[in-house]
């Protein structure tokens, strides 16, 4: 659930995917692992957190994997 009733806001994807798109605007493009790590350096969150804010992203259309295989902002 993006915004359960049962835990703190700082604690959902909704709120944890912000710090991962603000990383990425930063780069453009990005290995994933860097984008882990740079995320990080920001907002402490575990790796799959940071994967269900990937996806959530992606799912929204925001983010994708470009030919190289990096995390790249959508346009």
């Amino acid at each position: 659930m993006l915004v359960p009733d049962n835990i703190h806001p700082e604690q959902t994807i909704y709120f944890n995917g912000a710090f991962v798109l603000k990383a990425i605007q930063k780069h453009r493009a990005m290995d994933m692992l860097d984008l882990y790590i740079q995320t990080k350096s920001e907002r402490e969150m575990s790796m799959p957190v940071f994967l269900l804010c990937l996806d959530w992203l992606f799912l929204l259309g925001l983010v994708t994997l470009n030919t190289q295989g990096k995390v790249e902002l959508c346009t």
